[in-house]
């Protein structure tokens, strides 16, 4: 088995502050900054932007300079070929997020030394993950994998902490960190003014 990844601890420290991250995906530059700084207003440190075309290349590269202005780090998304690590590393990523699991971007990601969170949604795809170091995971569909599938897979892989993506929102986003997932993604709950005040108070549960 190959020894856990290096950035695992990297991982536990970007996550730490909050159990929310966002994702701006296809919203072009103005309005992915806009919803940036929702997010980090709102307490969201991670933000992500899906590098799929090169107007989203273009919201990467300011989203990434806005948020190293204000200390926040940025990441991107949808990474499914080798070939756009460079391009997200270039634009000021942080780190990347695949929406599944391919060894070869993993060892882009390695190559370039930038930290990636690769997408899973089965026991035999998470058991890969581990087999190649990884400790931190996306977690894909989360709506289609339900909470019951997080407490079930804590089981066979205790030390394995999932970031859960797809069709969350503030109306189910608790269900899921109950579940044991760490970090829970949303997007255009974002733009929807009566989610933010839920948003926040599971950003201060003591508030």
């Amino acid at each position: 088995m190959t020894p856990p990844d290096a950035t695992a601890a990297w991982f536990d420290d970007t996550f730490a502050s909050a159990p929310l991250m966002a994702i701006l995906r296809g919203m072009g530059r103005e309005r992915s900054l806009a919803l940036a700084a929702t997010a980090w207003d709102l307490g969201i440190d991670n933000v992500e932007v899906p590098l799929q075309t090169p107007a989203d290349e273009e919201a990467l590269r300011a989203v990434c300079a806005a948020g190293a202005e204000r200390g926040r780090i940025v990441c991107a998304g949808t990474i499914i070929d080798p070939a756009q690590v460079p391009i997200a590393v270039a634009a000021g990523a942080r780190y990347l997020v695949s929406p599944g699991l391919d060894p070869a971007v993993v060892a882009a990601a390695r190559a370039h030394g930038i930290p990636i969170l690769p997408g899973v949604a089965t026991p035999s795809e998470v058991q890969l993950a581990v087999s190649l170091g990884l400790r931190w995971l996306k977690a894909f569909p989360a709506t289609w994998l339900t909470p019951a599938w997080f407490r079930v897979i804590r089981g066979p892989f205790p030390d394995v902490r999932f970031v859960a993506t797809g069709g969350l929102d503030a109306g189910n986003v608790a269900d899921y960190l109950d579940a044991g997932v760490r970090v829970a993604a949303v997007g255009s709950a974002l733009e929807d003014s009566s989610q933010l005040p839920r948003l926040a108070a599971l950003l201060s549960p003591a508030a």
